[in-house]
């Protein structure tokens, strides 16, 4: 065993290009199929990070916690298989295309050959639209695609200057044709069994993306509103709501109360009228009414939020919707309004904003004194669009659906079974996944009017007539797809019947992106393209995640396994917490608070940036002060004594250390103690606590060097050929399993310390175990040791002298249980506190009683 290769002076500067291009070169990480079965394959379903943009330092946090797993599980003989997937298609890549090229999409337009954008980059601001030229769908998906492959690169030079030991021949793209092929197969194949469906229905609708929002996609935010108390007029007098919605009025269908209310009890069953608009409208009961909200009854209009969509479905209420899919007012006004003040009022708000039309509507009521009141001032939560910056609306449109559990009670219980069998990590995350699951309110959204994803598979034939018959849509088999209705034509067709009658209309509507990233194990395990993979690695081991998205992902992950398999996708979901800054705001680009992780990587080595985002436990959100990187700096500093210690053990003469047998019992107590470490580091990394596995390890270590290699340093240099070769081997041994310990964590410097004296990658070598290490030493005395040591070090420290300075004579007093712990390791203490006599006594607790200095070492004259 030789230590040739050992520098004079380590350093982690290199050590990421030199390591990963030795990784790469020898295929560490790869995942090999020779002698592969499902139960020796660890597989890790990794999220698939967003290509638009920059990573930042959220997702070093959480992919690192992965990455630690996957290491571990690799030293344990495990074939892992890691891939790595880039979530390519989504509004997030075309508002980036939108910004970085100038550009919009028209897909009425016709494809340009060799088109040439207006702009390339350029400052990162928002183009406006009227800005932007308007191109193909097929350009600008080409450009969509161009600059993901350009962010996908500068993602993957990161990642694996991090070191993740992903096996890069095992990639995915969310747009590819692989993934278009799979995300159709499974819709056909939903369509088949019947959870496939399109649907007329209340839509929330985000106005600036003209796009639909599925329930997953919402976010509440605080807004400033006003109530205004409107009187509706009834044969008996006035009927008073309160409303934040008074644009609403034309779109009015009745006034509601809970069933319980005496105040409204008569009412029920009986009819009032509008204000300004006079229609005639029901008043009912219903149990979502709250008594305690304003004047305790409220009108349904279709359709002012979510609930109005419930009261209006269950109690089959006709539908009057006024806006349209701009946001702004219709031009064609229900037909109950018949009046000529309320047509009139209705014409003046056509073709305006809500904003405007409400302005108008409050204007009339004040007018004709049916607003009794000055609008009261609020504040209140409404939904958004999580990308959007306007309030939701909810429009009438035509959607696909996928169903869920909402509106079906045996797969609800399904999921709830399913999730109920998963194990999450911490385990007090499931019950976010539970209670998604109860509260479901309708089935899954998947359409999406954008550009950008994975086309539905889906045309309309046209009759005769030249209507559009969307009652019976047109599927294409398996062996077709991929497919884009909007170019293709259906079997039985030709391109020059579209959109004529007697031929075809195509879908022009993409899936949901997450109807994509929810079949990430069937993406990444080669499912229907490659089953004898799939069977390799499904169901996954592991599904890491953050908790934000156990509603969106991981939901609907579970819900397509369900769905196509009958199984969960995965044994395990690994939940990270946020990343916060100093003032514990979650980081979002939104938010501008986002620390990018190439400067850190650079300044303090991928070790040090790694070890910080390890320390923190699965679940828990970290405080990150790019000013302030303590944790980091406190990373580089243990990488660096990994490489200095393991320097200094490797330094000593290792003659007849080989095959010497460890006797001494302070070496003993050392390796009992390292020992229990490796039981509770594996113990700790079994239960996916990978913050346990570093702290006891880190712990143990710092002992190691800061004690433990003082206390024989002595010894190990001495003529004493048994003493010293148990020293040497001992300590060999020790930062052999160590290395090994702090692999996961750190992997440069323990593969750079590896190298100088050991054959092949540590990243391959086994997984310390408690039987190579011997079983009887006593733990304790290597704390006694060190315990004395200190106070030994006091002495000198208190009497202002060095600590080379002899001791003639000391007594330490120690409690009864402890002497024959002291007296075991006394020949390392005489030696290492240069103590000429040491003397044992009885005491309460462990403390030096008497000592006597010696004369303090001659300084050596410097040399001119």
């Amino acid at each position: 065993m030789t230590t040739a290769n050992i520098p004079d002076r380590p350093a982690l500067e290199g050590l990421e290009s030199k390591w990963g291009e030795s990784w790469e070169a020898q295929g560490t990480y790869a995942f090999r199929r020779d002698g592969a079965t499902r139960e020796n394959v660890y597989s890790v379903d990794t999220p698939p990070p967003t290509a638009s943009g920059s990573l930042h330092i959220g997702h070093v946090f959480s992919y690192t916690h992965t990455d630690v797993v996957a290491r571990y599980q690799r030293m344990l003989g495990k074939h892992v298989f890691y891939p790595m997937g880039w979530d390519d298609n989504g509004l997030p890549t075309e508002r980036r295309v939108q910004n970085y090229y100038g550009v919009r999409c028209d897909p009425t337009l016709p494809y340009v050959e060799d088109f040439v954008p207006p702009h390339e980059g350029g400052d990162g601001k928002s183009i406006k639209a009227a800005d932007q030229q308007p191109i193909s769908r097929e350009n600008f998906i080409e450009l969509c695609l161009k600059l993901s492959e350009e962010d996908e690169r500068a993602f993957e030079a990161l990642w694996r200057q991090l070191g993740l030991s992903v096996d890069w021949t095992q990639t995915y793209r969310t747009i590819d044709d692989n993934s278009r092929r799979a995300s159709q197969l499974a819709f056909v194949r939903n369509y088949a069994r019947g959870e496939a469906y399109q649907d007329m229905a209340p839509t929330l609708w985000d106005v600036t993306f003209r796009t639909a929002v599925a329930q997953a996609e919402l976010e509440d935010r605080e807004q400033p509103g006003a109530y205004h108390k409107v009187a509706f007029h009834g044969p008996d007098g006035d009927v008073v709501i309160e409303t934040t919605r008074p644009e609403l009025l034309p779109a009015c269908v009745a006034l509601v109360a809970h069933p319980d209310d005496e105040r409204y009890q008569p009412l029920f069953g009986t009819t009032v009228r509008t204000p300004l608009f006079d229609v005639e409208v029901p008043v009912l009961a219903h149990p979502l009414a709250q008594p305690d909200k304003g004047s305790g009854i409220a009108m349904i209009c279709t359709f002012g939020d979510v609930t109005d969509v419930i009261w209006w479905r269950e109690l089959r209420l006709p539908n009057r919707s006024i806006l349209g899919e701009d946001g702004r007012i219709l031009a064609e006004k229900p037909e109950v309004i018949t009046s000529e003040t309320g047509s009139a009022l209705f014409a003046e708000m056509v073709g305006k904003t809500v904003f405007s039309a409400k302005k108008i509507v409050v204007d009339a009521l004040q007018a004709s004194g049916e607003l009794l009141e000055e609008p009261r001032k609020i504040s209140h939560p409404v939904k958004f669009f999580e990308k959007g910056d306007k309030p939701l609306e909810i429009v009438s449109t035509r959607q696909w659906y996928v169903r869920n559990g909402a509106n079906n009670e045996d797969l609800r219980a399904e999921l709830l079974k399913r999730g109920e069998e998963l194990q999450f990590w911490p385990d007090f995350m499931r019950v976010r996944y539970e209670n998604w699951v109860k509260g479901l309110a309708g089935d899954w959204l998947i359409s999406r009017q954008r550009y950008f994803g994975v086309p539905i598979p889906v045309w309309y034939p046209i009759d005769a007539k030249g209507v559009t018959q969307y009652d019976s849509p047109i599927i294409p088999t398996e062996a077709q797809l991929p497919v884009d209705p909007s170019s293709d034509a259906p079997a039985g067709f030709d391109e020059s019947q579209r959109g004529q009658a007697g031929g075809f209309e195509g879908e022009l509507d993409v899936m949901d992106t997450w109807m994509t990233s929810s079949l990430t194990p069937q993406l990444a395990g080669g499912w229907e393209r490659d089953p004898e993979l799939f069977d390799l690695v499904y169901p996954f081991d592991v599904r890491p995640q953050g908790q934000d998205i156990i509603r969106t992902w991981l939901f609907s992950t579970l819900l397509r396994s369900q769905l196509e398999e009958g199984k969960r996708p995965w044994k395990n979901a690994t939940i990270s917490g946020f990343i916060v800054d100093p003032d514990r705001k979650k980081m979002s680009k939104s938010k501008g608070n986002v620390v990018t992780p190439v400067g850190l990587l650079d300044q303090h080595g991928s070790d040090a940036v790694r070890y910080w985002a390890a320390s923190s436990r699965l679940g828990t959100d970290a405080a990150f002060d790019p000013q302030r990187p303590t944790q980091i700096k406190i990373g580089r500093r243990l990488a660096i004594k990994v490489l200095n210690a393991t320097k200094l053990v490797l330094g000593f003469d290792a003659t007849g250390a080989e095959t010497a047998a460890i006797t001494n019992p302070l070496d003993r107590a050392m390796l009992a103690a390292l020992r229990d470490v490796v039981a509770q580091a594996t113990a700790a990394f079994d239960e996916y606590n990978h913050a346990r596995a570093l702290e006891v390890s880190e712990s143990f270590f710092w002992t190691f060097c800061d004690d433990y290699l003082e206390l024989v340093k002595e010894r190990a240099y001495s003529d004493d050929a048994a003493g010293r070769a148990s020293a040497v081997a001992a300590m060999r041994l020790a930062a052999n399993v160590l290395a090994r310990l702090f692999a996961p964590f750190i992997p440069f410097a323990t593969e750079e310390v590896w190298s100088w004296w050991q054959q092949g990658s540590v990243h391959e070598a086994a997984w310390p175990t408690v039987e190579e290490i011997p079983a009887d030493g006593d733990a304790n005395a290597l704390a006694v040791a060190s315990s004395a040591l200190t106070i030994i070090r006091g002495v000198k420290t208190e009497a202002k002298v060095s600590q080379k300075t002899p001791l003639i004579q000391v007594t330490v007093a120690a409690p009864a249980e402890t002497q024959p712990l002291l007296e075991a390791v006394a020949d390392d203490l005489r030696a290492v506190g240069r103590i000429q006599s040491l003397t044992i006594v009885a005491g309460d607790q462990l403390a030096v009683t008497e000592s006597e200095l010696g004369e303090p070492p001659v300084k050596e004259p410097k040399q001119a």
